[in-house]
């Protein structure tokens, strides 16, 4: 059975932590607490690692993870173009729940899965996912359930669905309460799609509802956002921490 490290004893903190880092470094998966939901981590650069955390979940390849990362600096790194308005957005929302879809740096060397040559990036509002990633560099991170099943929101529900396919569990109390359920839903980030921008074909889209408001996402970009529209139910709803 994985251990869940209770991270607010200092102790367990401690531990938890070293034994999470290593566990990356090993390419085994480990679950952390963000500001949104619970999110099952692995390294974004071990293709072996990011497949081990679809299988864990029960997703193909065509639902490749987003990429947590530890600060806006990794923006440039990891996007080969960042729109003006992408660069209003995370500084408006970041650290927080908003993940941007952009054209990925060709010459980065990962493998997520069938991204098309995109990438999903946010930067979370959680001191122990920050502190992780400031050691790990960025981490493919998806929300810690099985395909289909509520999101997590404490370390113990991740726990009960994905069992021992984790190698160590960060407990950092209840996940989301910053924001409050969405649509009676749970507390999963806003995807903002910002690839037509980059590429000048289009306005941003928001591909997924979550904690931070079209509303809000508006007042910072107007009309480069969008008219609101019906969104289709997906085969497979993104799934992000």
């Amino acid at each position: 059975m994985a251990p869940i490290y209770d991270c607010s004893v200092d102790s367990e903190l401690l531990s938890g932590m070293r034994l999470a880092r290593a566990a990356i470094g090993r390419g085994e998966l480990v679950v952390i607490p963000t500001d949104t939901v619970y999110g099952v981590a692995a390294d974004a650069f071990n293709p072996a690692a990011v497949q081990r955390l679809l299988d864990a979940k029960g997703r193909g390849r065509q639902s490749p993870p987003p990429v947590l990362i530890p600060g806006i600096p990794t923006l440039a790194a990891l996007a080969e173009v960042v729109p003006q308005a992408v660069t209003d957005l995370v500084r408006e929302f970041w650290p927080g729940g908003l993940t941007v879809v952009l054209p990925a740096q060709p010459s980065l060397v990962w493998d997520l899965g069938e991204t098309r040559g995109t990438v999903a990036l946010r930067m979370p509002s959680d001191t122990i996912a920050l502190e992780l990633l400031s050691e790990t560099g960025p981490l493919a991170v998806s929300s810690a359930n099985l395909t289909g099943e509520p999101a997590a929101r404490t370390a113990a529900e991740a726990d009960g669905m994905l069992g021992d396919s984790v190698e160590v569990y960060l407990d950092g109390g209840e996940a989301g309460a910053a924001y409050g359920p969405v649509d009676a839903k749970d507390s999963s980030s806003t995807i903002v799609d910002a690839t037509a921008l980059a590429a000048g074909t289009g306005p941003l889209r928001i591909l997924r509802h979550g904690v931070i408001s079209e509303e809000q996402i508006r007042a910072v970009v107007g009309d480069q956002l969008a008219a609101a529209e019906k969104i289709a139910e997906p085969t497979e709803t993104p799934s992000d921490a």
